[in-house]
């Protein structure tokens, strides 16, 4: 098994915080809440299989995504994190938490959609950067600022987008977000995000932006099925709250760790 591309930032006795990026993405997505989180925890940014500098995979199932993610904390000797992930991210951080429950001792779900049900109409530019037919020939030619625009699209707050998260984005290519896109819908459509988060016996904190573009917001609701879960909605804030928010969400993420024994 290839290695993963993993970031490592705060002191490494400090309790560890796994932070997972979502679909296409990389670490450097969770680079405007590092600073905050990084004083009382040994925060450890995994790049997932086939993004940014992590080597592609064999399967992208989520399970298998998952598997890979264990492995990484292994190598480091990790053990009882706190993990936080964004979107589809959430997706691999709940098959973490039910494979290797020794790994895992709290969630933080970061505008994860729970069912396929809560897909909104996405934004035009993603649309065709995403599907065929235009979307391998735009992938081919995609500027940096196409790139920010994609970004900003799926945000309802202004954002000045980071170099290293265009970088990261561009690093990724068309065929494996495409790949892992299907198996992320497979995932869902198996069960819902509530459904499998509800037989877990970890806390879970989820956080979602009221003017979320890729998720109806209203969708949170379902979350309400989670027993151990606690529901935080940042108001004006769309789907990259680690952008649009970093402040809170690192306010947020902090907190619920440190409740934990």
């Amino acid at each position: 098994m290839s290695e993963m591309y993993v970031v490592r930032d705060g002191p490494r006795h400090a309790p560890p915080l796994v932070l997972i990026h979502g679909s296409g993405a990389t670490n450097a997505f969770w680079g405007p809440v590092v600073p905050a989180l990084a004083g009382d925890h040994h925060v450890i940014r995994i790049d997932l299989p086939g993004h940014g500098q992590s080597p592609p995979a064999s399967s992208y199932e989520v399970p298998a995504q998952a598997d890979r993610v264990a492995a990484a904390l292994d190598g480091l000797g990790i053990r009882n994190a706190s993990v936080a992930a964004h979107s589809s991210g959430g997706y691999v951080a709940t098959a973490l938490a039910t494979g290797r429950p020794d790994l895992v001792r709290m969630l933080t779900l970061i505008s994860s959609g729970p069912s396929l049900d809560a897909v909104s109409p996405q934004p035009v530019l993603l649309r065709a950067l995403l599907a065929p037919p235009l979307g391998p020939l735009l992938w081919a030619v995609r500027s940096d600022a196409m790139v920010r625009r994609a970004v900003v699209a799926t945000c309802a707050r202004p954002v000045a987008v980071p170099d290293d998260v265009v970088a990261g984005l561009r690093a990724t290519g068309y065929r494996t977000t495409r790949r892992v896109l299907q198996q992320h819908t497979s995932y869902l459509r198996q069960r819902t995000l509530p459904e499998r988060l509800a037989g877990l016996e970890v806390p879970v904190l989820v956080i979602f932006g009221s003017a979320d573009p890729r998720w109806d917001p209203t969708s949170v609701r379902q979350y309400e099925a989670v027993p151990q879960a606690r529901i935080e909605v940042l108001a004006g804030v769309g789907h990259l709250p680690m952008l649009e928010a970093p402040e809170e969400v690192g306010e947020l993420i902090l907190a619920a760790a440190l409740q934990q024994p």
